[in-house]
């Protein structure tokens, strides 16, 4: 598994992600343009999953700074294939800029990471939890984010698949 830049992600949070996680940095950056839809002004994120596969092999996360949509939503912070091999996640709406606000680089960390988590969880096969704390449960708004954890329930722990390396390392919390 490695962890990816895209365009103008930068690359000292990259650094402090992959020293977080134990995720190692891939050497071949992805351009986003490819992705870039002119009439939102965003980048389809599924077409990014596509170029992150077909530029590396093995399992792969790809760290932007643009912003990411699906078709059927206006944005989205990440996304995964369920048990698959390629994931994104986006710190353009992470950034307290985005919302008016001075910059946190404390706060963007913490954010990145717990997309990060929440995006290799669905590597790991696991779906969208019902406790709020979980990294594991769904983020519509900002304030989802800021409001789940950084670590995986026990019943998600319980899921993942114990004999991966990288699930070994996954933050648990307990009740």
């Amino acid at each position: 598994m490695i962890l990816v830049g895209l365009g103008d992600f930068p690359r000292d949070l990259l650094a402090e992600l992959s020293r977080a996680t134990g995720i190692p940095v891939g050497r071949t950056p992805v351009d986003p343009v490819v992705a870039w839809n002119a009439d939102r002004k965003q980048c389809d994120s599924t077409r990014l999953l596509e170029e992150l596969k077909a530029r590396h092999k093995g399992i792969v996360i790809g760290a932007a700074f643009c912003d990411l949509f699906i078709p059927v939503l206006t944005y989205v912070f990440g996304e995964a294939e369920l048990a698959g091999r390629a994931a994104i996640f986006s710190i353009h709406r992470l950034r307290d800029e985005y919302y008016g606000l001075r910059p946190d680089p404390e706060l963007l960390f913490d954010r990145a990471l717990r997309e990060l988590w929440h995006e290799t969880g669905h590597l790991l096969g696991l779906v969208h939890c019902r406790d709020s704390f979980c990294v594991m449960s769904p983020s519509h708004s900002i304030e989802q984010v800021d409001d789940k954890s950084g670590r995986f329930c026990q019943d998600c722990a319980r899921r993942l698949d114990r004999k991966s390396a990288l699930a070994a390392k996954v933050p648990v919390f307990t009740r």
